[in-house]
């Protein structure tokens, strides 16, 4: 277990970043770290870098400081990698843990690598923001750091309806809403609302979608030119996978858009036996065993077709076990 308050002695300067393409637990993971330093370390220099910034974190503090690029070469006396599974999930992050003189990691994948100086990795922890949580002395932790902290749990047990949301999880909940946060309103702001151009590509992507393997599989997909026409980005494709996974009779979910010429991100959620983090870890990717993500090459057939392929060996193993 890491514990800020020691892993800060002797620190001036803190590089905070996470995994490409930040969701929630990622960038409240990141922003809570950063604001907790700030408000009990004054002497320490804190800069976050993240790949872009979801326009519904916005609210939280620390948010519009931010950093989106790479292009300014500092040396940080620590680095913290959070809710990153390896070196590569950093993107150009990495450079600032190359040559940081310690770095730590903290995080909740079980795929994690343990590429840090020190690595604290909790599978079965909910989020990286509950670890986050455990990190910190809890009498120093601000509302606004408690605010960061709960879009980072809700956004990754899908507001408590998950599987990883265990005992601890609620007991963690409860004490950040102790703290004041308007809880009920970050919940609305930033896991259900939606703009009417993000409801249009769900709807796409739902009325798109194919059942394979007598509906135990649902598919569901993003062309380059349909998000072109719509105007949006990864961000707005955010929850379009977890509706297709509450299909009836469905699984396992998986939802593809295209990132380049034969080249689709693939996010998958599972609802029973199926370890889809075994399936991604396969192709490169990695994640959680009832939620993972990867990168493909390929047709969309060959690509829905390999996915399927170990999916498939995961449910005759499961039904002849």
């Amino acid at each position: 277990m890491i514990r800020l308050t020691n892993e800060l002695q002797n620190v001036k300067t803190v590089a905070i970043a996470g995994h490409i393409r930040p969701d929630g637990d990622c960038t409240g993971s990141c922003l809570a770290a950063a604001g907790y330093i700030r408000e009990n370390f004054p002497g320490i220099s804190v800069d976050v870098y993240l790949e872009s910034m979801n326009p519904n974190f916005l609210f939280l503090k620390g948010a519009k400081e931010v950093k989106t690029d790479w292009t300014e070469d500092k040396t940080y006396d620590l680095f913290i990698a959070l809710d990153a599974s390896d070196r590569e999930r950093l993107g150009e992050a990495v450079k600032y843990l190359e040559t940081a003189g310690r770095s730590l990691c903290i995080d909740h994948h079980i795929t994690n690598t343990g590429f840090a100086d020190e690595n604290w990795i909790d599978a079965q922890a909910s989020s990286t923001a509950e670890l986050v949580w455990q990190a910190m002395d809890e009498e120093r932790i601000s509302k606004e750091t408690a605010e960061s902290i709960y879009v980072g749990i809700i956004n990754d047990t899908g507001v408590f309806q998950y599987t990883n949301t265990t005992e601890k999880t609620m007991q963690i909940a409860g004490k950040l809403m102790a703290k004041g946060i308007d809880f009920s309103h970050i919940i609305e702001e930033t896991f259900y609302r939606k703009t009417y151009v993000q409801n249009q590509v769900l709807g796409r992507a739902l009325m798109e979608s194919i059942l394979l393997l007598d509906g135990k599989i649902i598919v569901g997909r993003i062309r380059q030119k349909d998000m072109e026409f719509y105007g949006v980005g990864p961000s707005d494709l955010d929850g379009i996978v977890s509706q297709l996974r509450v299909t009836a009779g469905v699984e396992v979910a998986i939802f593809l858009y295209e990132t380049g010429t034969q080249e689709y991100k693939a996010s998958l959620r599972s609802n029973g036996p199926v370890d889809v983090s075994a399936v991604c870890s396969y192709f490169g990717g990695g994640g959680h065993v009832k939620a993972a993500g990867c990168t493909m090459h390929g047709s969309i057939y060959d690509v829905v077709n390999n996915l399927t392929l170990h999916i498939e060996k995961q449910l005759q193993d499961h039904e002849e076990g």
